[in-house]
């Protein structure tokens, strides 16, 4: 068993996408202050990544046949080494792919969430503990074929994600509260791009094979991998574009400060 050839050019047009727009983010991306050059290699990196875990998927490496319905139920009760049913096309390296470039873009975001102030390392450390526990758990509810560890998996995956819901929204907003506005602005939209994006992730994995088996295996590789392109290549366009934008601010307050006889750091506590 395959992928078909609809899931290969997507697969092959994803790939590239990942790849030139990983090394177009580390291009533009500028390396003014440590901070600026934190969010460019984060950024570069997570595409880069992706471009890995679809080069593997489109050459067969990424991915493993299961089996369908009831045959390991059937299996497991006759004591046989197969059982009836059908067979589907799992694509481990997604959720490898996800196990390292969610908690990169985390940490970007709780980064942009603290620019100038002290940086919340248990928030970033909460933020992604919890993640891995989400796909960690959504891949073990992809995998499963027992509908009750199947679904059993899916709500703990859920309520790990709301988990993440929750740092993003509460305790760094809170943080995000004490820079200046244009930063609050910059995580705020940067918040809500991740949210909106992240969640139809489930909501694909529920209807897919992986899921219900309600829309085809091209159909959800194609929906997966626009919301991949989306959060991975344009936010991270969006977001190394928004850092420059913030560190020219801050460039220039210095200057500023400096020219009128104050070190930056004076004109801080001035």
């Amino acid at each position: 068993m395959t992928p078909s050839a609809t899931s290969n050019v997507i697969l092959w047009i994803t790939t590239a996408i990942m790849l030139f727009g990983g090394l177009g983010i580390l291009a533009i991306g500028k390396r003014r202050t440590p901070a600026e050059t934190m969010q460019t290699v984060l950024h570069g990196t997570v595409p880069l990544i992706a471009a890995c875990a679809y080069f593997a998927m489109v050459t067969t490496m990424g991915l493993v046949v299961l089996p369908t319905d009831n045959a390991v139920a059937t299996a497991v009760s006759t004591g046989s080494a197969t059982g009836p049913g059908t067979l589907r096309l799992f694509y481990f390296a997604r959720y490898v792919d996800w196990t390292f470039t969610t908690p990169l873009l985390l940490i970007s975001l709780g980064l942009a969430a603290t620019h100038a102030g002290v940086k919340r390392g248990g928030l970033l450390a909460g933020a992604v503990i919890a993640d891995l526990i989400m796909i960690l758990t959504a891949f073990f509810f992809a995998a499963a074929e027992v509908d009750w560890m199947k679904w059993t998996w899916f709500i703990v995956s859920c309520a790990a994600f709301i988990g993440v819901y929750y740092v993003i929204w509460m305790p760094q907003l809170q943080a995000a509260a004490a820079e200046r506005e244009d930063v609050r602005a910059n995580y705020r939209r940067s918040a809500t791009i991740l949210t909106v994006l992240w969640f139809f992730y489930p909501i694909v994995l529920f209807f897919a094979p992986d899921g219900l088996n309600v829309i085809s295996s091209w159909l959800a590789i194609l929906a997966i991998a626009i919301l991949d392109v989306l959060s991975k290549v344009v936010y991270g366009f969006l977001s190394v574009t928004s850092d420059a934008a913030i560190t020219d601010r801050d460039m220039n307050e210095a200057g500023t400060s400096t020219t009128m006889g104050r070190t930056p750091a004076m004109a801080r506590v001035g």
